[in-house]
C-alpha cells in the first residue's frame, strides 16, 4: 500500500495507530525486509562457510598430496587462518557503520573470492599458509557484521528467525559442499589442474560474483531503504526506536519530557542544562567512545557467551573440517565418502530454523541451548563407545552419532548470535560485545583444527573427547548466562538498580560520556 494512498490514513511520528493498521504496517516492513534483505545475507554466510571448509573437500581430493603437506601440516594450514579471523572482527565492525555494511561487506565478499580463487593454485605449504592467513582477515569481519546489520532493522526479538535462516543454509552448505566436490572433482585434468583445484577456483568465483548482487540489494539501513515507502520507513524507524530505546534520565524520575537531539546538539549543552529533560540518543545519532568499547568487552554476558560459544564452535568447526575423514575412516572413500559428508546437515538445518523461531516466539536464547546441546553431548558419547571399526553395526552407529551431534550443535548457534545483540544497547557497545564475542568463540578454530589428527584415525577417539569436553563448557556457560539474566532482572524490578541513573549522571555531567545509557537503565530487561 502506497503512503500516498488515501483510502488510510499515513503514519505520523508521534501519533499512534490502531492496533490493525499497526499490524499491517509491521507485517508489510518485515516481509520486505526478509525478501530484499534476509535471502542476500543467507547467500553471503553460505559462502563464506563454503570457501572457508572447501578446504576439507580438496584435502580427500589430493591436495595433500600435491602440496607435500606432511605430519600436522594440514592442521597448522587450517588453524593460521583463525589468527587474522579473530584479530578483524572487532575493528571490522567498528568501521562497519561509518562505511556503510552495504559496502563492507560485499567488499569483504569479492576480497575472500579472490583468495579462494588464488589458493588454488598454490603448490607447497607456505603458499597454502599464506592463502589461508589472508582469507581469514577478509573473511573476519562478516558474521559479526551480519548481526550488527541485522540489529538496526529487526526488534530484538524478530532477530534470531533471520539470524537462524542464514545459520541453517550454512548447515546446507555442508552438504552442499559435499555434493558440489563430488561434482567438480570430476574437471580433473582440465587445463592441467587437478580436481582439488578446481574446487577452489570455480567456488572462489562464485563468491566473488555474489557481491556483485550484494552491492545493488542491500540498503544502508532502514532510513535509506528504497523498497520502503516513505511512511513505511518513517514507522520503521520509530518502531525501531520504541522498542530499544536508550534514554538519559534526569535525576527526577518524574519526568516526561522528550527531546529527539543528535549527539552534536547534546556536546554543546553545558552540565547545568543537562539534568532537565529526558533525551533520546539513537543508534545513528551515536558517536564513538572508548568507553563503550571496553562496556562492551567486561560485560559479564559478553563473557559467559563468548565460553559458551568457544564450546559450541569447536564441535562445529572440527565437523566442518574433518567430517570427510571421520566419514572415510567408517570405510568410505573417494566420492561415496564426499556424498555421505552431506546427510547429516540436513535435518540439523530444520533444526535450526525450528529453534529460532520456538526462541523468538518464547523471548528465550540460553535456556533452548541447555535443552539442545545434550543431543550433541549423546553423539559424542556414541562414537566415543561404538569403536570396533570392523564392526558394521558400530560403524551405522558412529554414522548415526554424527547427525546427533550436529543437530544438537547448529541449532544453538543462532541463539548465542542472538544473545547479545538483545542483551546490549548502544550502537558501540553492541557493536564490540557482538565482535568480541564472535572472535573469542572463534578462536576455538585454533583448537578444533588440532582435535582430528592423522594418528587417530579411524576412531579419533581423543578428538571426540575433547570436543565433548568442550560441549559441556558451553552448556555451562550458557547456564550461568541464563542465572545471571534471572538475578538482574530480578534486582531491576525490585529498584535495586536505581542507582544506574546517578551513576550515569555523574559521567554524563563531567563530561565523560555522550554515549546512551542503553542496558544500564533499570527498565531495560535482558533476554534469558
Amino acid at each position: 500500500m502506497s503512503s500516498s494512498d488515501s483510502s488510510s490514513p499515513t503514519f505520523s511520528p508521534g501519533l499512534p495507530l490502531d492496533k490493525t493498521r499497526e499490524h499491517e504496517m509491521t507485517r508489510r516492513i518485515l516481509w520486505k525486509l526478509d525478501i530484499r534483505v534476509v535471502p542476500v545475507l543467507c547467500l553471503l554466510y553460505v559462502s563464506s562457510f563454503l570457501d572457508r571448509a572447501s578446504i576439507s573437500n580438496a584435502r580427500i581430493a589430493g591436495l595433500e598430496r600435491d602440496t607435500h603437506l606432511v605430519g600436522n601440516q594440514y592442521n597448522t594450514v587450517l588453524a593460521v587462518f583463525y589468527v587474522s579471523y579473530v584479530l578483524v572482527n572487532l575493528p571490522s565492525n567498528l568501521i562497519l557503520k561509518k562505511i556503510g555494511a552495504n559496502r563492507w561487506l560485499p567488499f569483504l565478499v569479492t576480497a575472500w573470492g579472490a583468495v579462494t580463487a588464488l589458493t588454488g593454485l598454490v603448490n607447497n605449504f607456505s603458499g597454502l599458509l599464506a592463502a589461508r592467513f589472508f582469507l581469514g582477515l577478509c573473511e573476519g569481519g562478516l558474521l559479526s557484521g551480519l548481526m550488527l546489520y541485522l540489529s538496526t532493522m529487526y526488534k530484538r526479538h524478530e532477530l534470531q528467525k533471520r539470524a537462524g535462516l542464514f545459520i541453517s543454509m550454512s548447515s546446507l552448505s555442508g552438504a552442499f559442499g559435499g555434493l558440489l566436490a563430488s561434482a567438480i572433482v570430476k574437471m580433473d585434468g582440465v587445463g592441467g589442474l587437478a580436481g582439488w583445484r578446481w574446487i577452489l577456483i570455480l567456488e572462489g568465483i562464485a563468491t566473488a560474483l555474489l557481491s556483485i548482487v550484494a552491492v545493488f540489494c542491500l540498503p544502508r539501513g532502514i532510513a535509506s531503504a528504497k523498497f520502503l515507502t516513505d511512511e513505511e520507513r518513517q514507522f520503521a524507524l520509530t518502531r525501531l526506536r520504541e522498542a530499544d530505546i536508550a534514554r538519559i534520565d534526569a535525576p527526577s524520575r518524574g519526568s516526561t519530557e522528550k527531546i529527539d537531539v543528535t549527539a552534536d546538539d547534546l556536546e554543546k549543552k553545558s552540565p547545568a542544562t543537562s539534568t532537565a529533560p529526558v533525551y533520546e540518543i539513537y543508534d545513528d545519532h551515536e558517536q564513538f567512545e572508548w568507553r563503550e568499547v571496553v562496556r562492551g568487552i567486561c560485560d559479564p554476558q559478553t563473557l559467559m557467551m563468548s565460553v559458551s560459544g568457544l564450546g559450541m564452535l569447536c564441535s562445529a568447526y572440527s565437523f566442518a573440517y574433518f567430517l570427510p575423514s571421520i566419514v572415510t575412516g567408517l570405510g568410505y572413500s573417494g566420492e561415496e565418502a564426499q556424498l555421505r559428508t552431506s546427510p547429516p546437515y540436513i535435518p540439523a538445518a530444520v533444526l535450526t530454523v525450528l529453534a529460532a523461531f520456538l526462541c523468538d516466539r518464547l523471548r528465550w536464547r540460553a535456556p533452548v541451548m541447555m535443552m539442545v546441546l545434550p543431543i550433541a553431548m549423546l553423539g559424542y558419547i556414541i562414537s566415543i563407545v561404538a569403536t570396533d571399526v570392523l564392526d558394521a553395526q558400530n560403524n551405522t552407529q558412529r554414522y548415526a552419532a554424527v547427525f546427533l551431534i550436529q543437530a544438537g550443535i547448529w541449532p544453538c548457534v543462532p541463539c548465542m548470535l542472538s544473545l547479545l545483540p538483545n542483551n546490549t544497547s548502544g550502537h558501540y557497545k553492541r557493536a564490540t560485545a557482538i565482535a568480541f564475542q564472535a572472535g573469542a568463540a572463534n578462536s576455538s578454530g585454533f583448537i578444533a583444527t588440532f582435535l582430528y589428527t592423522a594418528d587417530q584415525a579411524p576412531h579419533y577417539i581423543r578428538g571426540h573427547s575433547i570436543t565433548l569436553a568442550f560441549v559441556v563448557l558451553a552448556w555451562i556457560a550458557a547456564a550461568c548466562n541464563v542465572v545471571y539474566c534471572r538475578w538482574e532482572n530480578n534486582a531491576r524490578a525490585s529498584g535495586r538498580r536505581e542507582g544506574n541513573i546517578r551513576a550515569y549522571q555523574e559521567l554524563w555531567d563531567s563530561g565523560k560520556t555522550r554515549a546512551p545509557i542503553g542496558d544500564r537503565h533499570p527498565d531495560f530487561r535482558f533476554t534469558l
